[in-house]
């Protein structure tokens, strides 16, 4: 079909550009000229999305190869010093949960993933409200959520940034991690978040000191429960 054949020339010059096909002169047909013998008229194109799309990548791609296009480089995140606004186990959570939801394991989640994770929150999404989801923090404009963009999602919602009952505020909302109360961003007055933001660094020391005591103290409780086992062994010898 004419879409067809349109989407394959896209493809081939996309490859062309990127270096991983050899340029083939290629004439494309104008729709106008598609025309057979009886004057049938029904190989229309049936894709015109696909296309577009393709048309944009195309267009995006010229920008960039002549300087007018922005490149968006992902960024390197340390999210527990870039999102202080949230405590550690606040993070933990999130990263739990966008584990839970990166079904691939390739540190993203795509639009399936995400329309399985709103499905699991019993509240599905349409096609278009998906990929909405995913354009409002997508800084990277690679049509998926990294860890960071993520993140976004929570610094937004805390910061009452996310319109009423859309996609990621019902997301924000049915995910069970508060993040109402938590940093900067929760106090009432520049005065108290001036105070919490000098509090910061102290407060991150004191979450990994209480995780170290923690992790301490369930070893010394295995390693108690080992010995009483071997002392209930000896016993029956």
């Amino acid at each position: 079909m004419a879409s067809d054949e349109l989407s394959s020339k896209l493809n081939k010059r996309l490859l062309i550009e990127d270096g991983s096909a050899e340029p083939v002169a290629v004439e494309l047909a104008h729709p106008s000229s598609n025309n057979n013998d009886d004057g049938d008229s029904e190989d229309k194109p049936v894709s015109d999305s696909a296309d577009s799309e393709l048309g944009a990548k195309l267009q995006r791609r010229g920008e960039l190869n002549e300087g007018r296009g922005e490149v968006h480089m992902s960024k390197v995140c340390n999210p527990y010093t870039e999102f202080k606004e949230f405590s550690r186990k606040q993070i933990k959570d999130m990263e739990k949960m966008f584990k839970t939801y990166d079904t691939g394991k390739d540190n993203f989640i795509d639009l399936m993933e995400l329309k399985l994770m709103m499905e699991k929150l019993e509240a599905p999404q349409t096609h278009l409200g998906l990929k909405n989801m995913i354009k409002e923090v997508d800084e990277d404009l690679d049509n998926k959520l990294n860890f960071r963009e993520f993140l976004l999602i929570f610094r937004k919602a805390a910061a009452g940034e996310l319109a009423q009952d859309s996609g990621l505020d019902i997301l924000a909302r049915l995910s069970e991690i508060d993040v109402s109360t938590e940093g900067v961003k929760g106090a009432k007055t520049f005065f108290e978040a001036k105070v919490q933001a000098i509090s910061e660094t102290n407060r991150f020391e004191a979450e990994i000191r209480q995780e170290q005591e923690s992790k301490k103290q369930q070893a010394e409780e295995q390693k108690q429960r080992r010995a009483a086992f071997k002392e209930l062994q000896s016993a029956f010898k």
